[in-house]
């Protein structure tokens, strides 16, 4: 089983409501916060924790920032690459993802990044790649609008083959260092790439050497029909944001299909749910956590996260005023979102009290809630394994770092236990320990 943590830079976790809870600590702007939670990952041997991110602060609701400030709805964002290499130092085989944006930034530039980062931590570097969501961030970067959604992903296609073909373009054996000789690297072996694309050039070759793992790990989650497109060919774990055992059976199926039918292995596409746990010692007690957790979310949490996911001002309508399929389709951030209120639903024009309670945005609703005692837990998740749902988890926090430090002291032997999670790691980088070969340089599958 592949176990990721899911972690935000930020002053609160992937629940917004994570930062009114009494017991997640402030410091969330020191280098001890983040390195305090890698230690803890570690312990409990996770493969990975990767960072979300976004480039604005949250506006689209009323088009203003003010109640996003005042009720701590993300208004932080950390650059991640300064806080990955932090979390770094204070690990020795945690994976580190970080997300970056294929519309706003440059493919030699995140070649570059995710290259150096690799080679630092003796690879253990992995890509969480985004097309990103909205207007808020195109206006940060210079641009009117964000774009459309499927042509975001024809772009991130080539944006992707720019990168590989970076990563490529130092053999493994190039450099030589042959002090006597006078020479540094073989001149044969580091190559041009002269892309020349529809929206990209680049010359190369990159300016780092072919990284340690060969390529750092490629992270995805498209759940839109073309997004799962986009996965089926570059992804290798899929994070999917998904509320039900029924509908990540349907998407499993299908992110696998996607990857056979550009001819890859479906083992090599891990396809991981988020998921909450909330666990104590026994089952009232992590029921009464669970409650007050719940109590935390404030409805302006729902409104805010929605808009900025949907690209889309939810203020403009009543609570029960059905969405017309105009309006529907002007909704240009993550398509997954509005499916998933049309699907569970049943409605072809949903409301904004649909979109409220189906999207469970901004509360433990949206995600899989896996509440009560390690033997509970472990029992939820292993049925998640047999039905093929899933490869593994990635784990939300609802308060920080409580939430991994109870999983950690309390899930993780259950689960090691039953053979369903590891006890120590498999090798000295992140494509060793997810088990996933190397690209261009043989494999690393044991």
């Amino acid at each position: 089983m592949t176990m990721v943590a899911f972690l935000q830079a930020s002053n609160c976790s992937n629940y917004t409501g994570s930062w009114r809870h009494p017991l997640t600590r402030g410091n969330f702007l020191s280098a001890e916060y983040y390195q305090d939670i890698a230690r803890t990952l570690e312990q409990g041997k996770f493969q990975l924790v990767f960072m979300d991110d976004r480039l604005a602060l949250p506006d689209i609701y009323g088009n203003d920032t003010d109640a996003a400030v005042r009720h701590g709805i993300r208004p932080i964002k950390l650059d991640l690459t300064a806080v990955l290499s932090f979390m770094a130092a204070a690990t020795r085989s945690l994976g580190l993802g970080a997300t970056y944006s294929t519309t706003y930034y440059n493919p030699f530039h995140i070649a570059r990044t995710f290259a150096t980062l690799d080679h630092l931590t003796g690879g253990r570097a992995a890509w969480n790649i985004v097309t990103s969501l909205n207007d808020a961030e195109a206006h940060n970067f210079g641009y009117t609008e964000h774009g459309d959604h499927d042509l975001r992903y024809d772009k991130a296609d080539e944006f992707l083959e720019v990168v590989t073909g970076l990563w490529d373009s130092w053999e493994q054996d190039a450099i030589v260092y042959a002090r006597g000789e006078g020479t540094f690297a073989d001149p044969a072996k580091v190559h041009r790439l002269n892309h020349a694309g529809k929206w990209f050039q680049c010359r190369g070759p990159l300016t780092v050497p072919r990284c340690p793992q060969g390529h750092p790990v490629l992270i995805q989650a498209g759940q839109s029909g073309r997004g799962r497109k986009f996965a089926g060919r570059w992804g290798e774990l899929i994070f999917v944001l998904l509320p039900n055992l029924e509908m990540a059976r349907d998407v499993y199926r299908d992110i696998k299909a996607a990857a056979q039918a550009v001819g890859r292995d479906r083992n090599a596409v891990r396809v991981l749910p988020a998921v909450y746990v909330v666990t104590a010692e026994t089952e009232n007690i992590a029921r009464d956590k669970a409650q007050f957790i719940e109590s935390l979310a404030h409805p302006m949490d729902t409104l805010i996260l929605l808009s900025e996911l949907a690209n889309h001002d939810f203020s403009k309508y009543e609570l029960d005023e059905p969405l017309s399929e105009k309006t529907l389709a002007t909704m240009s951030g993550a398509q997954s979102l509005r499916d998933r209120v049309v699907r569970m639903s049943g409605k072809a024009s949903p409301t904004l009290r649909d979109f409220m309670t189906f999207s469970g945005r901004g509360t433990l609703q949206e995600l899989p809630r896996f509440v009560g005692s390690p033997g509970k837990i472990a029992d939820q998740f292993e049925e998640w394994l047999d039905a093929e749902a899933c490869d593994g988890f990635v784990l939300a926090a609802t308060h920080m770092p409580g939430s991994y430090e109870d999983f950690v002291r309390l899930v993780v032997p259950e689960l090691q236990e039953r053979g369903l999670h590891q006890a120590d790691y498999a090798g000295a980088t992140l494509r060793e320990n997810l088990r996933l070969a190397r690209p261009g340089g043989g494999s690393q599958v044991r």
